[in-house]
């Protein structure tokens, strides 16, 4: 389906029918993606003495309980109440949902023990000045992003003044393919988190963070329509789906 999207005075044409899907799903598996120390998501039928909510043993419908942490356990989004002492819930903060959003490869520099995505790695590959999203694909681009078990590995982050760049570059939505755009362990510093948020001295209320993306090699670098879709969570965060259209 070919439709025309008007946005900021200018015609974007997209093709509904060819979605390219940037989450990751959630599974009961040990080979979900997983982080922060916690066990994998569970999703089991309820009990209730005898009778089990499952159709194969003889309920009427499936009926399953998940249990799962959207910061740990697959593609999420999340707003500026994920590091506040106040309440903000994502699902208040983001109220649109298709966006400019550019595609970046970027190739983290190494940096003492760490590898970091630093200001210019950011700045030599946007193209775009008009994007409200920015789409951070890491390379190596490898597939076991989609099941990799990434605590205790001292994953790729963004510095203070890469974040605090994308920041002032007015890009109200940052995607990243990593748990996290901060250090695994920084003491609970957060720089980047604080610096694309501007928090605490003007915080970008609208912002949002999306982490654990999966961006296939198939889709370019570039200019897209994002539809950042979350679930409908009173929560600093909820799992998402974020898809890109090809801009025709």
């Amino acid at each position: 389906m070919i439709t025309t999207i008007e946005h900021n005075k200018t015609s974007y044409t997209i093709d509904l029918s060819k979605p390219l899907d940037i989450s990751i799903p959630l599974r009961a598996s040990k080979e979900n993606v997983n982080a922060w120390y916690i066990d994998e998501p569970k999703i089991e039928p309820v009990t209730n003495g005898d009778w089990i909510g499952k159709v194969s043993k003889g309920a009427s419908t499936n009926f399953n309980t998940i249990t799962f942490n959207p910061h740990s356990h697959g593609t999420h989004t999340e707003c500026v109440g994920h590091i506040t002492t106040e309440f903000h819930s994502i699902n208040q903060a983001l109220q649109h949902f298709f966006y400019i959003a550019e595609v970046i490869s970027v190739t983290p520099k190494k940096q003492e023990e760490d590898y970091v995505i630093t200001k210019d790695c950011i700045k030599n590959m946007i193209t775009s000045s008009t994007s409200e999203a920015l789409i951070i694909r890491t390379i190596p681009n490898v597939k076991d992003k989609q099941n990799r078990q990434y605590s205790n590995t001292n994953w790729p982050y963004l510095t203070k003044e890469a974040a605090a760049y994308i920041s002032k570059l007015n890009i109200e939505h940052l995607l990243i393919d990593l748990p996290s755009v901060d250090k695994e362990k920084d003491d609970g510093k957060l720089l980047a988190h604080k610096a694309f948020w501007n928090y605490p001295s003007a915080p970008r209320y609208h912002a949002t963070i999306t982490e654990m993306i999966y961006v296939n090699d198939i889709i370019s670098d570039g200019l897209y329509i994002l539809n950042l879709q979350t679930a409908s969570f009173e929560n600093d965060a909820s799992p998402s789906k974020p898809i890109l259209y090809k801009i025709l």
